[in-house]
């Protein structure tokens, strides 16, 4: 049976796929469902400010891959216009605004996400979920960072955030992957606290947000020598 959301290089079989940890489950249902209660009345604030500032609707919701590959609908604030060639918005540019470059500094447009680590869509701590598309693009290797549930946060971006390269940010999944504990996920919310206090590595060199992902850049294999007999 194929794994559902095109995962490639992922086991078919579903009792092969790698299974989260169920007490690292139980930790992020209780510990979303205690900050989506403290956090209320600032989800309740930011809504206003966009509903203001951008209009209807004030959630943005998009497809992303999650654990093996599979899709689900990722929630958070709006912090773009929507796109309108007449007005000359097209890149994310020229559609961020103000008020939306000040979520994503403060973090503030991820608060909704913890709707979807309560729905065990996401965890708290994981690599950060991405684009369908992106799926057919993982080397082997990258592609292991679907192994565990994407994260809110997660080592690539306390280590960097979007400054780092694509490459850089996919092998920091996969190492998560390979080294996950309760101990590092303690550590990992610790630090981004303090990583969006500092309100580090938000965008990409040249980007408003971060690029595309379009596949890892392989160097050319170096070409080989004559070793025939002189």
């Amino acid at each position: 049976m194929p794994v559902p959301g095109g995962l490639a290089n992922a086991p078919e079989h579903p009792l092969l796929l790698p299974r989260p940890a169920p007490g690292k489950r139980i930790f992020d249902a209780v510990l979303a469902a205690v900050l989506l209660v403290l956090v209320a009345p600032v989800l309740v604030v930011v809504a206003v400010l966009v509903m203001v500032g951008l209009g209807r609707p004030v959630l943005f919701r998009q497809c992303r891959a999650g654990l093996h590959g599979r899709p689900f609908e990722v929630v958070k604030f709006r912090t773009m216009r929507p796109p309108n060639h007449g007005r000359g918005l097209v890149g994310d540019g020229d559609r961020l605004t103000p008020l939306g470059r000040w979520l994503r500094a403060t973090s503030l447009d991820e608060l909704p996400t913890l709707w979807n680590v309560l729905r065990g869509d996401m965890s708290l701590v994981g690599p950060r979920p991405l684009l369908p598309e992106y799926l057919d693009r993982y080397s082997p290797d990258q592609a292991r960072r679907h192994e565990v549930r994407p994260g809110i946060t997660g080592l690539a971006q306390v280590r960097g955030r979007n400054s780092l390269s694509w490459e850089e940010k996919l092998d920091l999944d996969v190492r998560y992957v390979d080294s996950r504990n309760l101990r590092l996920d303690l550590s990992i919310l610790v630090t981004t606290a303090r990583t969006v206090l500092r309100r580090e590595g938000i965008n990409a060199a040249g980007s408003a947000t971060a690029p595309e992902f379009l596949g890892t850049q392989r160097r050319p294999a170096p070409p080989q020598r004559d070793r025939t007999p002189a």
